[in-house]
C-alpha cells in the first residue's frame, strides 16, 4: 500500500449533474472517500482543478489576457479547495489549505516542509492556486507537488476508468491500457495530462495511476491494489 499519495481531482467532476459550479453531493462523496483512505493511515496531499468555475485557456480563447486568465483559473482552484476543506471538516478530517500565492487568511503560503509536517501530523493537505505561475496547468501543479512532497504515486481521479487508445466517451472502439510507459503516452499523444506534467513525472520517477473517482469506493479500491485503472510508469 502507498504511504503518501498526491490525489489530483478534476474541477469538472465537481460539477456533478449540474453542468457548472459545485455539486455538494459529489463534493461530499469525494470527502467520504478521502476520509476512508485517511483512516487507513495514508498521508494525503490533494490538488484540485478549477474547470468547473473558470479555465484560463478557455478565457484566453474568449479574449482574456492569458496571464490574467490563468490567474483567474488559480482563484477558481482556491474556491474548490475551500469547498473540499469544508466538506472534510464536516467528516471530521483535519486538513490544511496551502496556496501557491500569498492569500492569508484564506490559506497558508505553501512550502514543502510545511506540507510534509502537516501530513505527518495527520492532516490532509490541499494545495491550491496551481504552481502560482501562469502557463502551467493544475496537472503540472500536481506533478510538482507530488514530486516535492515525495509522494509514492500520483492518483489522478477522472471521469473514466483509466487510459484508452482514444477518448472512450467519443470512440466506442477505444481499448484500455492496464499499464503504459510515460514515453508511450507522449508518443501516442494521449490526453492523460499535458506534456509538461507527464515529462516531470517521467524525469522524477513519480508513477501516475488514472482511475474513475466518480464511482464511490474506487479510491479505497486503488489503495488496496485492485486493478481498476491504468498505471503510467518508466
Amino acid at each position: 500500500m502507498y504511504k503518501r499519495i498526491l490525489l489530483k481531482l478534476s474541477g469538472e467532476s465537481l460539477m456533478g449533474k449540474q453542468g457548472h459550479g459545485i455539486d455538494t453531493e459529489r463534493l461530499n462523496d469525494y470527502a467520504r472517500q478521502i476520509k476512508a483512505v485517511h483512516d487507513m493511515g495514508v498521508q494525503i496531499g490533494i490538488v484540485i482543478g478549477g474547470g468547473n468555475i473558470f479555465r484560463g485557456l478557455t478565457g484566453a480563447g474568449a479574449g482574456f489576457d492569458r496571464v490574467k486568465g490563468d490567474q483567474m483559473g488559480m482563484c477558481a482552484t482556491v474556491i474548490n479547495s475551500l469547498a473540499l476543506s469544508s466538506a472534510l471538516d464536516a467528516q471530521g478530517v483535519k486538513n490544511k489549505v496551502l496556496t501557491a500565492i500569498r492569500m492569508e487568511p484564506i490559506g497558508e503560503f505553501y512550502t514543502k516542509w510545511k506540507a510534509i509536517e502537516a501530513m505527518e501530523d495527520g492532516k490532509v493537505c490541499i494545495f491550491s492556486a496551481g504552481t502560482g505561475s501562469p502557463y502551467f496547468t493544475t496537472d503540472t501543479g500536481s506533478s510538482l507537488r507530488g514530486i516535492e512532497i515525495e509522494a509514492d504515486v500520483m492518483l489522478k481521479g477522472t471521469r473514466v476508468d483509466g487510459i484508452y487508445t482514444a477518448d472512450p466517451e467519443k470512440d466506442p472502439t477505444a481499448t484500455k491500457f492496464n499499464d503504459i510507459t510515460y514515453q508511450e503516452v507522449i508518443a501516442r499523444n494521449l490526453k492523460v495530462m499535458d506534456i509538461t506534467a507527464t515529462a516531470m513525472c517521467m524525469q522524477n520517477n513519480l508513477p501516475i495511476y488514472v482511475f474513475n473517482m466518480d464511482i464511490v469506493g474506487n479510491l479505497e479500491k486503488v489503495m488496496k491494489g485492485e486493478p481498476i485503472g491504468t498505471l503510467v510508469h518508466n
